[in-house]
């Protein structure tokens, strides 16, 4: 599990937005290249490495997304803040005195601050209220328009959240800041790694797709370039064991990885869901059942690309999604890369035609 801490950390330290994913593409080349017996990739960015099925015609992909939630610059007032809108969801009470990261089109790293009033200056009015996000900026420490442009700030900058990895009182608990969804891009190489020196029957993809957060936009390119026969989207699931949350859900961290049974995209595949549950039970594999019904994952775009395609979404329970600081178990990750690898295992001609049958 060492070498998997360090690949989650060395995958969430990464900055990369929708449609600003090249630094953690290049990235995910680096670590699929060696473990791949070919490198597929699609127009608008998305990776997957392939192993290559000893014998069978079916495939199938393993999907997660490279972007992060975060911003784009979209304005330098005469005093050098800057205003911004945002790059996936965000709720405005998680934003503000955070720090963020703005990345320049030369690649400079700048730190900002979304700025915020003292409280000593708020009404009881304001106290009450949230602040719209249209009202917000970023200090990055400068005086003037002109001095925020020299540092090469410019309309269209990536911004992103920032927070350092780190483990918590229990060493199974991490927070980063992008754990959604490199939690998946991590996944997706372990998996292959797992099966560098295996035999498969089944043709696998895994890796990553681009821009989920904006509208599970890139996961309909990849699957009409993959042309899989079932798919898993990998993805994060929301936490509910803490407090305020828990009477929602059972889901909670450490209880094993999390099969999505539907969420606001997808309804996730009879056949497949049930295979899944199968091998969980074959090779002891606690796992969770949850439903996220205003939430979706890249499943809702694979499962009706091309002629359809039977896709289930498989996650680590997650708290604090869509923040500076995400939180997720070792155990949980450990353990979904042990069930994606049996799946894999699992599968060849036959029980894919049983699966879709």
């Amino acid at each position: 599990m060492k070498n998997s801490v360090e690949l989650l950390k060395t995958l969430t330290d990464v900055d990369g937005i929708a449609g600003h994913e090249m630094t953690v593409k290049s990235l995910m080349h680096d670590y699929l290249s060696p473990i791949s017996d070919e490198i597929v990739e699609d127009n608008l960015g998305g990776i997957f490495g392939k192993k290559q099925a000893v014998n069978g015609s079916k495939s199938l992909m393993v999907a997660g997304h490279l972007d992060e939630i975060g911003f784009v610059v979209t304005k330098i007032d005469e005093n050098g803040y800057l205003k911004f809108t945002p790059i996936g969801g965000w709720w405005n009470q998680v934003m503000l005195s955070q720090k963020v990261t703005i990345t320049t089109d030369e690649g400079k790293k700048i730190r900002g601050i979304i700025g915020s009033k003292p409280p000593h200056v708020l009404s009881p009015e304001e106290r009450k209220k949230t602040v719209d996000i249209k009202e917000m900026f970023i200090d990055i420490g400068v005086k003037s328009k002109k001095e925020a442009e020299q540092f090469g700030i410019e309309l269209g900058n990536m911004v992103t959240p920032y927070s350092e990895f780190e483990t918590l009182a229990n060493n199974k608990y991490l927070t980063a800041k992008a754990f959604d969804n490199r939690y998946g891009c991590a996944l997706a190489i372990d998996v292959l790694d797992n099966l560098k020196n295996e035999q498969i029957d089944i043709d696998l993809y895994a890796g990553a797709n681009v821009q989920e957060e904006v509208g599970l936009r890139g996961a309909k390119v990849a699957a009409n370039t993959i042309k899989p026969d079932l798919a898993i989207a990998v993805d994060v699931a929301v936490a509910y064991d803490t407090p305020g949350l828990s009477q929602l859900s059972e889901t909670a961290l450490g209880e094993g990885p999390v099969v999505i049974i539907m969420d606001a995209s997808n309804v996730g595949h009879v056949g497949l869901t049930k295979h899944i549950k199968q091998i969980a039970k074959k090779h002891n594999i606690s796992i969770q059942l949850d439903s996220t019904p205003g939430g979706g994952t890249d499943a809702g775009s694979i499962h009706v690309a091309n002629e359809g395609i039977p896709t289930v979404a498989i996650g680590v329970a997650l708290r604090y999604m869509h923040s500076n600081v995400s939180v997720l178990n070792t155990d949980d990750y450990k353990n979904s890369v042990a069930l994606v690898t049996e799946i894999v295992k699992s599968l060849n001609d036959d029980t894919v035609e049983q699966i879709i049958w």
